[in-house]
């Protein structure tokens, strides 16, 4: 189905207000991501262009240690970060992490973070013949790992094809973070289940800011705290989401994470606001606004 057969138009302006139970008005989902780079592949992110801007042949040695960096020391600076301020973020985790770097997964597993499935290993759904076993692939591994089969899926850069969210619901999943298009969760149409669409970011996001952008190191500090502020004015009428979303090899490095620990203690200090990961979220949704009789099945 085209996505505006998926969802009908509405405004989180003009909706229903949506409200919590104890009060919090701006919820703050957290995401990191953790992934899979195949040496024997092209690096999905490049760090270090080529000499003379000719592409890289594999191995892409200079892009694929950055990336290690991040699983070897980047991660332990989030890791450390979260747990001094008793926050349990969701992790983006491609599967193949579990068998690579498993004493990353059992970290993250001990720390009590959720764990939201993004694929097997990082690359487009586009580049993927067959997106079912895939889907299922990544979800029986985790499940294999944790004792228990997560319920939230993100595509690696949030790619999607037009029948990726049924083969996600058949899959099992209830929720997904692919659509960056509000600011409240919203039921989406998909076959056999409709699926809780959480809305993720793709400019409170490292790779956007600091590789994409080339920016200094403080800015994903201050453009999260420009939407902050907004946001936290409009959640005064109902409630808001405000996803942010880093990488260990980009804000885990040292010269960007002092700023990522001053972003958490922004958000932390304000009144009303509370961390919270995609379970929490997609069921809290779904009693606030239960499924209607003529919504998606």
């Amino acid at each position: 189905m085209h996505p505006r057969q998926r969802i009908e138009y509405s405004s989180p302006f003009h909706r229903p207000a949506l409200r919590t139970d104890d009060g919090t008005r701006l919820i703050i989902w957290p995401v990191v991501n953790i992934e899979e780079w195949e040496i024997e592949r092209p690096m999905p992110r490049h760090a270090s262009p080529p000499p003379g801007g000719i592409s890289s042949d594999v191995p892409d040695m200079p892009n694929w240690t950055w990336h290690e960096y991040g699983m070897r020391v980047g991660f332990w600076r989030l890791l450390d970060a979260f747990r001094k301020r008793g926050i349990r973020p969701t992790m983006s985790i491609n599967a193949k992490v579990c068998e690579t770097s498993p004493d990353v997964a059992k970290a993250a597993r001990d720390a009590g973070w959720e764990f939201m499935a993004h694929c097997y290993v990082q690359m487009s759904i586009h580049k993927v013949e067959d997106q079912a076993a895939m889907i299922n692939q990544s979800l029986d591994t985790l499940e294999k790992f944790l004792g228990h089969r997560p319920r939230g899926w993100l595509g690696p850069g949030r790619t999607q094809k037009l029948d990726t969210l049924d083969h996600i619901a058949a899959a099992g999943c209830d929720w997904f973070g692919d659509w960056i298009l509000d600011d409240q969760p919203l039921w989406v149409k998909a076959h056999p289940r409709p699926l809780v669409s959480i809305p993720y970011t793709v400019e409170i996001n490292d790779i956007t800011v600091m590789v994409s952008g080339q920016h200094e190191s403080d800015a994903l500090l201050r453009r999260a705290s420009d939407a902050f502020e907004r946001l936290y004015a409009e959640s005064e009428d109902s409630v808001r989401i405000m996803a942010f979303g880093v990488h260990p090899y980009v804000s885990g490095a040292a010269h960007r994470i002092r700023y990522f620990e001053e972003m958490l203690d922004l958000f932390a200090r304000r009144e009303g606001v509370a961390f919270w990961n995609g379970n929490q979220i997609c069921d809290w949704f779904a009693a606030q606004q239960p499924l209607p009789s003529r919504a998606p099945a």
